[in-house]
């Protein structure tokens, strides 16, 4: 009655459900994740979205309009065409269609009043969208934006990837110090197949010192605490976490948007934030 009734809705609506190939299957501990008995690691929150629905209410707001970026997508709120849980993963829809003066729909969903950290292991496993346009992330902004605003509040990129350059995984960070708009943004990237095909494991270990940040358990940039104080290390202080899918905008959309695309959709098995088990050494 349950699938019948999600079936009925989702034709209603217009949304075509995921497919059995997209849904995920997992045997065992994912390439990269921590396991439950991780000796340094402790798990303090998490979402591994085995129930259907909007996102839970109690972890997770939204972002509403167009925010930034000179993006083109209308970000909507609560609303299933764009925001969904079904078959045990997070579906963030990317929709051509007119809406609220747009003609593109996405989310972008976050923890911003609900659950915020400083220090840890952030952990998701994510499928991302493809095409010319697509701007998938998974990313962290200081709690405090609204005092000290941005650049200022910090901003961890644990993974951006453009959908005209699809392979590639891009790990940025942005201060006062180092950010995009002065040219001095700090970052890395790494090229993985087909990350639009596969699920892949995109985490940080964030440290007083440093945050490493990895694919598939792969380490492949570190930024350092360079001692000299909050505007280049403003990350002594508590960050939330954003998922979203953007279109367009100053980098996803430098070669257009193919609209041809779309609806894309971005799936998240699961987010997991863990905190450094007392007197555990910090690997290196």
């Amino acid at each position: 009655m349950r699938i019948a009734t999600i079936a009925l809705l989702s034709l209603c609506s217009g949304i075509q459900p995921i497919s059995a190939a997209e849904a995920t299957e997992e045997s065992g501990p994912a390439k990269g994740s921590i396991r439950a008995d991780d000796p340094q690691w402790k798990l303090v929150w998490r979402d591994e979205f085995d129930y259907t629905g909007l996102p839970d209410p109690e972890k997770w707001g939204y972002e509403v309009g167009f925010v930034r970026n000179r993006e083109a997508q209308y970000y909507t709120k609560a609303r299933r065409e764009n925001a969904r849980v079904e078959k045990g993963v997070l579906v963030i829809e990317s929709r051509k269609e007119r809406f609220e003066k747009g003609e593109y729909t996405s989310a972008s969903i976050h923890t911003k009043g609900k659950a915020e950290w400083r220090y840890g292991r952030f952990e998701i496993r994510a499928q991302l969208p493809a095409g010319r346009g697509m701007w998938p992330a998974i990313w962290m902004l200081g709690a405090n934006i609204g005092k000290v605003g941005w650049p200022r509040c910090g901003e961890i990129d644990i993974m951006e990837n453009v959908g005209f350059d699809p392979d590639t995984i891009h790990a940025n960070i942005h201060t006062q110090a180092y950010n995009h708009v002065k040219r001095t943004a700090k970052g890395s990237k790494i090229e993985i197949a087909k990350p639009h095909a596969t699920f892949h494991v995109y985490a940080i270990e964030w440290f007083e010192d440093r945050i490493d940040f990895f694919v598939d358990g792969r380490k492949y940039f570190t930024f350092k605490n360079e001692g000299t104080g909050a505007d280049v290390w403003p990350f002594g202080e508590p960050h939330y976490l954003i998922l979203n899918a953007a279109i367009g905008g100053a980098w996803g959309g430098q070669k257009g948007i193919d609209d041809a695309i779309f609806p894309q959709k971005y799936l998240i098995d699961y987010v997991r934030v863990y905190e450094r088990r007392a007197a555990a050494p910090a690997a290196r």
